[in-house]
């Protein structure tokens, strides 16, 4: 989890750069369709051939194409800011699906120490960047639920290229009619060859394999890292600065990640 959020973060920040050629639409064709083909490749599912399965695929595909609404948001606010935003969905995912104590303190934990870390100081920030951020953090946490159940019925990374094809058909369209040809260009193309890597490729395959060792209220916990790296990835990749108070607000953060890890092996020992 630690390697995935850094991975999604630092991608994120090059596609944010990338936008300004190709713009949100383009980023994400990019980043779906070259991650799908090369997972495509690289496992070579089979269809499943239930609709049980199916549907768990679809569903898990339109929870991918809908946590890329956080880059048309990056064209309205901050990295860190829409990062933060969207973490709110896996946060709220573990509180609610908790009955520890335990579990409930750390994910209040971790959102007082995004709600820190980008406290407002007398700035607004568009509703519809916002609004965008938000729809990413709910799809985030579908994200995080139809994973496990993905990754649960097979031992492979066969579901999660199926769904990132999924996700690039609902997605890629949209991008190719926005900015035609330009996406095809050697530039263009490398450039989103990182970004994919980055940000779709290495991470998924990442949680695909957490989220078969961990509850998900518990990767959702230890997805508050991102403002982390989000911030991290500011200041070397953006050239932003974060203030004393940030910091604090990264320990806060570091801390519940902390928490949940501890947890997680503190009930993993009784049940043995």
């Amino acid at each position: 989890m630690v390697g995935s959020v850094l991975s999604v973060q630092f991608g994120q920040a090059f596609g944010k750069q990338l936008s300004e050629d190709v713009g949100a639409s383009g980023v994400v064709a990019l980043r779906l369709g070259l991650a799908a083909a090369v997972l495509l490749v690289l496992y070579r599912p089979a269809v499943p051939r239930s609709w049980a399965e199916r549907r768990v695929v679809l569903g898990f595909g339109a929870a991918i194409a809908g946590m890329n609404l956080i880059y048309p948001a990056l064209t309205f606010l901050p990295l860190g800011l829409a990062s933060a935003l969207q973490l709110l969905g896996p946060i709220s995912l573990a509180l609610f699906s908790s009955h520890r104590l335990r579990d409930v303190a750390c994910a209040v934990l971790a959102g007082g120490g995004v709600w820190l870390f980008y406290a407002p100081r007398d700035v607004s920030f568009p509703l519809g960047g916002v609004a965008l951020a938000l729809a990413s953090g709910a799809c985030m946490a579908g994200y995080f639920l139809l994973s496990k159940r993905a990754g649960a019925k097979s031992a492979g990374g066969g579901p999660l290229a199926l769904a990132l094809a999924w996700a690039a058909v609902l997605s890629v369209p949209l991008g190719v009619i926005d900015q035609g040809t330009r996406l095809a260009t050697p530039r263009v193309l490398l450039a989103g060859v990182v970004v994919a890597a980055l940000s779709a490729v290495v991470p998924y395959s990442l949680e695909l394999a957490a989220l078969r060792r961990l509850p998900a209220r518990t990767v959702g916990v230890l997805a508050s890292l991102e403002p982390a790296s989000a911030g991290l990835a500011g200041v070397l990749v953006l050239g932003e600065h974060l203030r004393a108070l940030q910091w604090v607000a990264l320990a806060c953060v570091g801390l519940a990640s902390a928490g949940a890890v501890l947890g997680r092996k503190d009930a993993t020992q009784r049940s043995g």
